[in-house]
């Protein structure tokens, strides 16, 4: 359970076909669950959904009820399941999986991902079938956490009201789903590739804040990249899109690969220059705080408490990323530097005492 001072991850929300037509029909699944190192998501979404062809979604839920059981996943676990807010057959299978997942997965996953929400009322009905099948399995209010996808017009118009319903309900985040989206307004793919839709992601990022939610941005599809007859990964275009997102302050990125997964949770991990420049930082201003001063001059910056908050996130984001993902911080970060962070005091009035692990 997160406190004031913890900070969530997502710093990848990382899709994995429940099931696919092969002789291993949870081969995916099970290769997301048995990820380490920085192919681990923070999130790991079985999809049950898109993801997942219609004729076997039956089996996909039955790879899911099977399998997560027998791994030691580190990260969050957060099916994604049927629904539509236009179709009331999908919502019906929704709350099927739903039910499913909660009566024999309640005590392995962190909650469930609903897809093609629309208006505020259809995300306050997928937080009631929630709430119905954590009662009817016996698990506390609130023990399964809801996330949903903003890929509706409807979703998007109602952003504030259902960010703003997330603030006292178990809704975590906001994820934004371009292709529907896209597909509903009536977008056409000019030959150029998709809209960027930098003033949506603002929006999401915003509202997200604003009530204390995550931010989660689109999927990345063109993975591979011809030219002159080889194949590459596109590394370079994901990269720029994660970037994109993460100087509109989205907490994490959308992943369909394990490489994908790889350059996210780098990109949305602090830098060792970084860590070090905000350490050095934080123990100046403490000092200075000893001596009686509100406001310091840090190589050439002025820094007083409002920016010394920006300081403290960055150490909590790593001691957040150590407490689950210790491979990453050991591989990331020299370990002087990161015992340094560990070590760190984050009282704001710089006494001793406050340890965020």
């Amino acid at each position: 359970m997160t406190t004031t001072t913890d900070i969530r991850l997502c710093r990848t929300f990382q899709t994995a076909p429940a099931a696919v037509p092969t002789a291993n029909t949870a081969k995916y699944l099970v290769s997301g669950l048995d990820a380490d190192g920085f192919e681990a998501p923070d999130w790991l979404v079985p999809d049950l959904e898109d993801g997942t062809a219609p004729d076997m979604k039956a089996e996909g839920l039955e790879n899911v009820l099977e399998r997560v059981p027998k791994h030691e996943f580190p990260g969050e676990i957060w099916p994604r399941v049927e629904w539509s807010y236009v179709d009331e057959t999908a919502r019906e299978r929704g709350r099927h999986q739903i039910d499913r997942l909660v009566s024999e997965l309640g005590d392995e996953i962190d909650g469930v991902v609903v897809p093609k929400v629309g208006r505020l009322e259809d995300v306050e009905r997928a937080a009631a079938v929630v709430a119905e099948a954590e009662g009817t399995h016996g698990y506390d209010d609130g023990a399964i956490g809801l996330s949903v996808i903003v890929e509706s017009a409807r979703a998007r118009s109602d952003l504030r009201e259902i960010a703003r319903f997330g603030e006292n309900s178990r809704l975590a985040a906001l994820v934004f789903g371009p292709v529907d989206y896209t597909a509903e307004l009536g977008g056409r793919d000019m030959g150029d590739g998709r809209p960027r839709w930098d003033g949506l992601l603002e929006a999401l990022s915003n509202e997200a804040s604003a009530a204390g939610l995550l931010a989660i941005g689109g999927p990345f599809d063109d993975l591979f990249t011809e030219r002159a007859g080889v194949t590459s990964y596109n590394a370079t275009e994901y990269a720029d899109q994660v970037e994109r997102e993460t100087r509109l302050g989205l907490d994490g990125s959308w992943s369909l690969h394990p490489k994908q997964t790889i350059q996210a949770n780098t990109i949305h991990m602090p830098t060792p220059t970084e860590l070090e420049r905000d350490v050095e930082r934080i123990e100046r201003f403490a000092e200075a705080r000893r001596e009686g001063t509100g406001a310091v001059a840090i190589d050439g910056q002025m820094v007083d408490e409002a920016t010394a908050k920006g300081f403290r996130n960055t150490v909590r984001t790593v001691r957040t990323i150590h407490r689950t993902r210790p491979d990453q911080t050991d591989a990331h970060y020299d370990e002087r530097l990161l015992n340094r962070a560990l070590d760190l005091e984050l009282r704001s009035d710089g006494r001793a005492g406050e340890k965020t692990v």
